[in-house]
């Protein structure tokens, strides 16, 4: 199934959900379904294990598309697949029989290492809370970053810094305490896990960044963050885009609370469309060939892709920026039109600025990008 086909398909269904996914901060049973059955929750997990493998472009649209109706919706897809993707750093064979035939990961978790686990014997005991947990309302699966812990001791690596590991276990293990009250992106319910206590056997968890069992382009450490990433940039162009569909149809439609005049013959108005169209535009373009171009590196084998990771990491960077500062621009020529639920405007720009405090769309990446650039070492990994 083409899943960006299947996103657009979705739109109906999703719009008409709005207002529950905005009162409940969840997403409906029925949307959920859906969305698994089209792998919309686990774009990336590789084929070995009944996945769909989807490259980075294919993934990002599908996630922009989503996106354009409703951000919590695009925002939930890419969590899960961001997550989703180590399932291929187990072995094939524990990873098919522990998700099932046919294959059905719809992963919540964390890669903060906020809680610890305990070395046992044949694996290890965690136990504490996980904050900003996107989709745990209907995921099945946890991935969840931990801090090491031997004979009471944090185990360190040869730098000093503590070792973590992602341990995978299902939904069941935890709780969820309700602690996403927000101002946009309330779809995602993203609250606190608490877990008491839950033994995960050493197969089922893995160490970020090293090998990963199942060859490809996608799991090279190298890129696995920067592909990642590659869909925050489709969720928040996505978000723009719905938010440009909306103001065309509220200005060609509609006046202003003081004047029944068009707001599309308005130069102002004008004026910012265009510049906001030249932004969403311009940054999607530079997502799609620097991603487009470390996908390439990736596939290929590039002994050294440094250049193409640096410039994907800076254009989704760029376009989540970006795509903030468009959604405002057309939020504040519409004047006091733009502050009614009832024309979706607010929803969008509610949304677009919760998303755009995410990792990825941070202020600080351009300097680690110019680190990279001037041949210093960087502040942060994956660079």
């Amino acid at each position: 199934m083409d899943p960006v086909a299947a996103a657009k398909a979705l739109w109906p269904r999703i719009k008409a959900a709005r207002d529950d996914i905005q009162s409940q901060s969840t997403l409906p049973d029925s949307l959920v379904e859906e969305m698994a059955q089209a792998n919309l929750f686990q774009l990336f997990v590789p084929r070995s294990i009944g996945g769909p493998e989807t490259d980075p472009i294919t993934a990002f649209r599908a996630v922009e598309e989503l996106s354009k109706a409703d951000g919590s919706v695009g925002w939930c897809s890419f969590v899960a697949t961001a997550i989703s993707i180590y399932s291929a750093w187990m072995p094939p064979e524990v990873a098919r029989k522990l998700f099932g035939q046919p294959l059905d990961i719809r992963a919540a978790g964390s890669f903060r290492p906020t809680a610890n686990a305990r070395l046992v014997d044949g694996g290890y005991k965690i136990g504490g809370r996980w904050n900003y947990v996107s989709g745990i309302d209907h995921a099945n699966w946890l991935i969840l970053n931990c801090n090491i812990v031997d004979d009471g001791r944090p185990v360190k690596d040869a730098q000093g810094g503590p070792v973590t590991r992602m341990m995978i276990v299902p939904r069941s293990a935890g709780t969820i305490e309700k602690t996403w009250s927000t101002m946009g992106m309330r779809g995602t319910g993203s609250n606190d896990l608490v877990i008491e206590e839950e033994f995960v056997p050493a197969e089922h968890t893995c160490l970020l960044y090293e090998p990963s069992f199942t060859e490809g382009a996608h799991y090279n450490p190298r890129f696995v963050t920067a592909l990642s990433w590659g869909s925050v940039a489709g969720m928040a162009l996505g978000i723009a885009r719905g938010a440009m569909d909306t103001f065309v149809r509220m200005a060609t439609g509609s006046g202003s609370t003081t004047t029944p005049t068009l707001m599309r013959n308005r130069t102002p108005v004008q004026t910012t469309v265009g510049e906001a169209e030249a932004i969403i535009s311009g940054a999607r373009a530079y997502v799609l060939d620097a991603v487009g171009s470390m996908w390439d590196s990736a596939c290929q084998g590039v002994s050294d892709p440094r250049s193409q990771i640096l410039q994907a990491r800076l254009a989704i960077t760029h376009a989540v920026r970006e795509s903030v500062r468009a959604v405002d621009m057309l939020f504040y020529v519409a004047g006091t039109n733009a502050i009614h639920e009832s024309n979706e405007l607010e929803l969008y720009f509610r949304d677009i600025h919760t998303a755009g405090q995410h990792i990825a769309g941070l202020h600080s990446n351009f300097e680690y990008g110019g680190q990279a650039i001037l041949g210093l070492p960087s502040g942060a990994s994956g660079w």
